[in-house]
């Protein structure tokens, strides 16, 4: 006991731990020992030896924070969700209990990194972590993988309608619009799930499995979820050798333009020319953009490949200017990913520079889509452009959603009417309706009405009764090469193309 240890000074005789008060009346977790000590021949005693413990229990927990939760959102890392996803897959093999795996990733969410900067970018992913821990139960898992990047593991539920209802739920709460550093932005998700252990008993395959899927939802159109299916492995697999065929043609400079005139109506001669990017695939031969634009803005290869098709697009302006076509305007697509990246304007200064072309022989054509972005920021955007020189031109005009409030505010220059209306002309009431409409309302708003997709006398004469500008499609030319497109061009000087 007591007296025992008394006999043998500086035995330690217990260990305690505990809060107590200091003298601002803040808690302090203390350790304390006691060692028995002989002071005075015959007298009993004790040291109470105390240590403030309450700066390395802080410092615990916050590395335990560091190592397990993301620092922005508070929510689970990638490495606790591994170890919560490997514990519901042994829970759900031994019970054979239903769990799923959704994997989340957020429709354009670079756009807003890229346009209102990294700042306005993790608040909208600290509101989106809110909404998605508010959409499951306690039991659930909601977790961060790293940017714009969520995943979901929803335990013991009944099956696939369990899974789909809470994807439902998170689609409806993120679906609306965000007020970010004074800008309006929409917020969507595209969701992959995956069932447990249906699909798989393996954690990592089980990942793959749903990230899979998410992409599967963002080829739909975005804005909704899909279920793994077995397809989508080969797909997978197809889609990776494709990116690997993308990115080796992008190196070996494998791409060309080809060349489509277009023609004034009034003076019945070719005005300019739209560039069409052409890949020359060692197996496939020529292979039109419609086929690979997708997997190269999915991918990121769009940026690049923007780059290159603008700037071959220039060289051949100072081409044609050598063979005596100085007044061509040249046109290029581009697409709403390379418009909302944050290098565009430096590289379009960049490309006119190098290449010394003039701006005003340069027309930019637009998708409809981009006018679903931040109307501030679009303005922003496009009256640079504008000052810089070039023709701003929306295309597909008539698919979609457009403002006509935008339409008054942007500075544009020409509008395209697309060429799904163009085919039905004049056999489809409908069409010509909205034909004429078309053209009637860009007059009122002082804007030139190019019909793209014209290849039958009937359209084209229908096109210019209505009072349309400028036609373009097979029924003049077919996208022509570089030096097709010079010998195309001498013959239409020698001979009026419609007359």
């Amino acid at each position: 006991g007591f007296d025992e240890a008394v006999k043998s000074p500086g035995k330690q005789m217990a260990v305690i731990r505990g809060r107590i008060r200091d003298s601002q009346g803040q808690w302090r977790d203390m350790e304390g020992t006691f060692t028995a000590m002989l002071t005075v021949p015959g007298v009993n005693g004790v040291v109470l030896s105390l240590r403030d413990l309450t700066q390395l229990k802080a410092a615990q927990t916050e590395l335990h924070r560091l190592a397990f939760y993301d620092p922005l959102t508070g929510l689970a890392n990638r490495q606790l969700f591994r170890d919560r996803l490997n514990h519901v897959v042994r829970r759900s093999r031994r019970s054979e209990e239903p769990a799923a795996l959704m994997f989340l990733d957020l429709d354009g969410f670079k756009r807003i990194n890229d346009t209102l900067g990294h700042d306005s970018g993790d608040e909208l992913l600290k509101k989106v972590s809110q909404w998605l821990a508010g959409c499951v139960r306690e039991e659930d898992s909601v977790a961060r993988l790293g940017g714009d990047e969520f995943v979901v593991l929803l335990s013991r539920i009944s099956g696939p309608d369990d899974a789909g209802k809470v994807a439902d739920a998170i689609l409806r709460r993120l679906c609306q619009r965000v007020r970010l550093n004074d800008h309006e932005v929409g917020v969507t998700v595209s969701i992959g799930i995956t069932m447990i252990p249906h699909d798989s008993e393996d954690p990592g395959t089980l990942m793959k499995y749903a990230d899979l899927a998410m992409y599967r939802a963002k080829e739909l159109g975005r804005n909704t979820y899909q279920f793994f299916t077995p397809a989508m492995n080969i797909k997978a697999a197809r889609r990776l050798l494709q990116q690997e065929e993308l990115a080796t043609a992008l190196e070996g400079d494998r791409f060309v333009l080809h060349y489509q005139p277009k023609v004034d109506l009034e003076s019945e001669r070719v005005i300019g020319v739209e560039a069409f990017l052409r890949w020359h695939h060692p197996e496939k031969g020529l292979v039109s953009a419609q086929q690979f634009i997708t997997l190269a803005e999915e991918t990121g290869l769009i940026i690049r490949l923007g780059e290159l098709a603008l700037r071959q697009a220039c060289i051949q302006v100072q081409a044609l200017e050598r063979a005596g076509f100085e007044s061509l305007k040249m046109a290029v697509n581009l697409s709403v990913r390379q418009l909302t990246d944050s290098g565009f304007l430096d590289m379009m200064r960049k490309v006119i520079t190098e290449t010394g072309v003039s701006p005003e022989r340069l027309e930019l054509e637009m998708p409809a889509e981009l006018l679903n972005e931040d109307p501030r920021m679009l303005r922003e955007l496009l009256v640079s452009l504008h000052d810089m020189g070039v023709c701003l031109i929306l295309d597909d005009f008539g698919t979609g959603s457009c403002s006509l409030v935008a339409l008054q505010q942007l500075p544009l220059d020409v509008i395209k009417i697309d060429h799904r209306f163009i085919r039905d002309i004049p056999y489809n009431v409908s069409a010509t309706d909205v034909a004429s409409a078309v053209v009637a309302l860009a007059r009122k708003l002082h804007l030139t009405v190019v019909a793209e997709g014209v290849e039958t006398p009937q359209q084209l004469s229908f096109l210019k009764s209505a009072g349309c500008a400028q036609c373009q499609g097979n029924l003049f030319s077919y996208p022509l090469d570089e030096d097709a497109l010079i010998g195309f061009l001498i013959r239409q000087y020698e001979r009026p193309l419609i007359s």
